[in-house]
């Protein structure tokens, strides 16, 4: 029996049954009593519809994840990708140009599989909350957009990826992983000029008292600011959201419309007051530093793997291949990335309550953060009572109940 079929197929399955005990240990965390925290903001009929909107979406999760593993199991088992190997191959170009008709297939085929699933998503289940906002031919056309920006962009860097494999050997993870860390680091510009504005409209802040406040808050904590702009996220959900872009002095501010129209000027100076604090105690430096040393280790490992033959064999595959070696080896490395991202997702909810406490700090008023943070989880129907393994597991951010009595704490 081959060592990597077994270890292959034991991955899958535990990826499997793992997330749908953490969504069961979800569901039986579900409180029907409503933590003291909200019980001056949230009535027990909208707490009612949290826990609705939380069961909706793990019990969806629960059949489209049995689903994928029914067709993953059936992929590898009647050699699907060797069928799709073989199909390319009669076309008789190079290596790189198969191994991008290879991947442009799989991604077809799978947002083939994919689509009808967001569609449910979002047309029914955000829907029945009141979230969704996007029609239908948004939805089909952030699409063609993203279809577009595969060709435009991910296809030189994948080609860049497979050439480098493909001429030198034992040191192609090298020059792969310069080509990585460069790429998400000049992606910053490119996302703030070229991709966002394909899907979103950004005007300028015209509410002037809240543009000053915003304003002289950056000043006195000494970050300057390119633009301070509107971004029309109703365009799609009514959830609410505002994100920092960009590096150095041209960093820039989104708010989304739907939190302005729901925050007060202090709420909203708070929310921004814990970005900045992202970047004042150097997480996003740190966010990027860990992240190209992952992908550095990544590669290294994949190098050990490039055109082995057992590997190719639990796939059914006829003939070798880089392009199809970065494919599998990204199955097989499904367990060391999960152990990266409980780690990461550890680091980054401890980054969380220090950057709250950077808002607390500096602002002096954690009453606003405390109400924007009970708005913000009210407006979305955020899960009050988590289990802690599915925080463990998938949070980024600490439960909003965690972090109000950080802040009280702090105060």
């Amino acid at each position: 029996m081959n060592i990597y079929f077994i270890i292959i197929i034991l991955i899958l399955l535990f990826e499997y049954f793992l997330s749908n005990i953490v969504r069961k240990l979800n569901l039986n965390a579900l409180d029907s009593k409503l933590p003291e925290e909200f019980s001056d903001v949230f009535d027990e009929e909208e707490y009612k519809k949290s826990q609705l909107y939380t069961k909706a979406k793990e019990h969806f999760a629960y059949l489209s994840s049995t689903l994928m593993i029914i067709l993953s199991l059936s992929i590898i088992l009647f050699g699907a990708y060797n069928i799709i190997d073989q199909y390319v191959r009669e076309f008789q170009y190079g290596a790189i140009i198969t191994g991008l008709l290879f991947y442009g297939i799989l991604i077809i085929l799978s947002d083939i599989i994919s689509t009808p699933f967001n569609l449910y998503d979002t047309f029914v289940i955000e829907e029945k909350f009141g979230f969704n906002k996007m029609t239908i031919k948004t939805f089909f056309s952030d699409k063609i957009k993203s279809y577009a920006l595969f060709i435009i962009i991910g296809a030189p860097i994948i080609s860049l990826i497979l050439f480098f494999f493909e001429s030198f050997n034992q040191y192609a993870w090298v020059y792969a992983w310069i080509l990585i860390v460069s790429f998400s680091l000049i992606m910053q510009p490119i996302f703030i000029l070229f991709i966002a504005p394909l899907f979103n409209k950004f005007s300028p802040l015209k509410d002037q008292s809240l543009l000053k406040k915003i304003e002289s808050y950056l000043k006195n904590v000494d970050f300057p600011i390119t633009k301070i702009e509107v971004m029309d996220g109703s365009k799609r959900s009514s959830h609410s959201n505002a994100y920092f872009s960009g590096i150095g002095k041209n960093k820039r501010i989104a708010l989304f419309d739907t939190l302005i129209d729901s925050m007060d000027e202090d709420e909203i100076v708070s929310i921004l007051a814990h970005e900045v604090g992202h970047y004042k105690l150097k997480h996003i430096q740190t966010g990027i530093i860990l992240s190209s040393i992952q992908s550095g280790v990544m590669l290294f490992i994949l190098s050990l793997f490039i055109n082995n033959r057992d590997l190719f064999d639990v796939f059914k595959m006829e003939e070798l291949s880089i392009y199809a070696s970065l494919l599998f080896f990204s199955i097989l490395y499904t367990p060391i990335s999960m152990i990266i991202n409980f780690v990461f997702n550890y680091i980054s909810r401890k980054n969380e309550f220090a950057a709250d406490q950077y808002s607390l700090e500096t602002t002096g008023k954690p009453e606003n953060l405390i109400s924007a943070l009970k708005k913000l989880t009210i407006e979305n129907l955020s899960n009050l009572t988590p289990h802690w393994l599915n925080v463990s597991l998938n949070y980024s951010h600490p439960p909003v109940v965690d972090r109000i009595h950080a802040l009280k704490s702090s105060k």
